[in-house]
């Protein structure tokens, strides 16, 4: 038996994470693989199963270790705060070297330096995207993602950036924000999603 907590520690009976070896009873012991979350959300469950809750979520660009799939799903803990889940892994890339994150509550990707074309997908802030290039359309500046697509350059700061030194600044930027058990962005927050995102954005 344990106290740890299986939400912060990666343990089953059959697998666990290699780092816990002596502390957890397990059939094996492994290195997780090093992935990055390519949807943006990706909600993280405490079961393989789409119907069971969700913990917490994952942001597109934020980095993983996988020590599981299985049935299309993947067991990983997050590198950002811990935790640990499932998800389908569909929503898992190879990890790219993330160079800004998302500092606007919300910000639109499209598929080019255009905000007048049909956006691709939709990013909250604390998202982490790669920079590959740089454009202006009418006076407003573009970054150009790894992948394909164009976001707002006035929407991203530097990775080595913090955005301001006033946490409770940026949670005032989720006021009316949908209540959401386990949400972490600006379509649904919960209490310690807020707390934490704030935190995180000045550093």
């Amino acid at each position: 038996m344990t106290d740890l907590d299986r939400r912060l520690h990666a343990f089953r009976a059959d697998l666990a994470d290699a780092a816990l070896e002596g502390r957890v009873d397990s059939a094996r012991f492994v290195q997780g693989v090093a992935a990055q979350i390519a949807v943006p959300v990706a909600p993280l469950r405490p079961s393989p199963d789409l119907e069971s809750g969700i913990d917490t979520q994952l942001l597109f660009g934020e980095t993983v270790r996988v020590f599981d799939r299985k049935d299309g799903f993947v067991w990983v803990q997050a590198d950002q705060d811990g935790y640990v889940g499932y998800l389908p892994d569909v929503m898992l890339d190879v990890v790219e070297q993330a160079t800004h994150r998302i500092v606007t509550q919300r910000t639109f990707v499209y598929p080019g330096p255009e905000l007048r074309k049909p956006p691709l997908r939709a990013l909250s802030m604390g998202s982490r995207v790669t920079i590959v290039g740089k454009s202006e359309t009418r006076g407003t500046h573009y970054f150009t993602l790894a992948g394909g697509g164009a976001v707002i350059a006035d929407h991203c700061l530097p990775i080595s950036e913090v955005a301001g030194d006033d946490y409770v600044a940026v949670a005032l930027r989720f006021l009316e924000t949908p209540y959401l058990w386990g949400g972490r962005t600006g379509f649904g927050i919960d209490c310690s999603g807020l707390v934490q995102l704030s935190m995180a954005m000045i550093g």
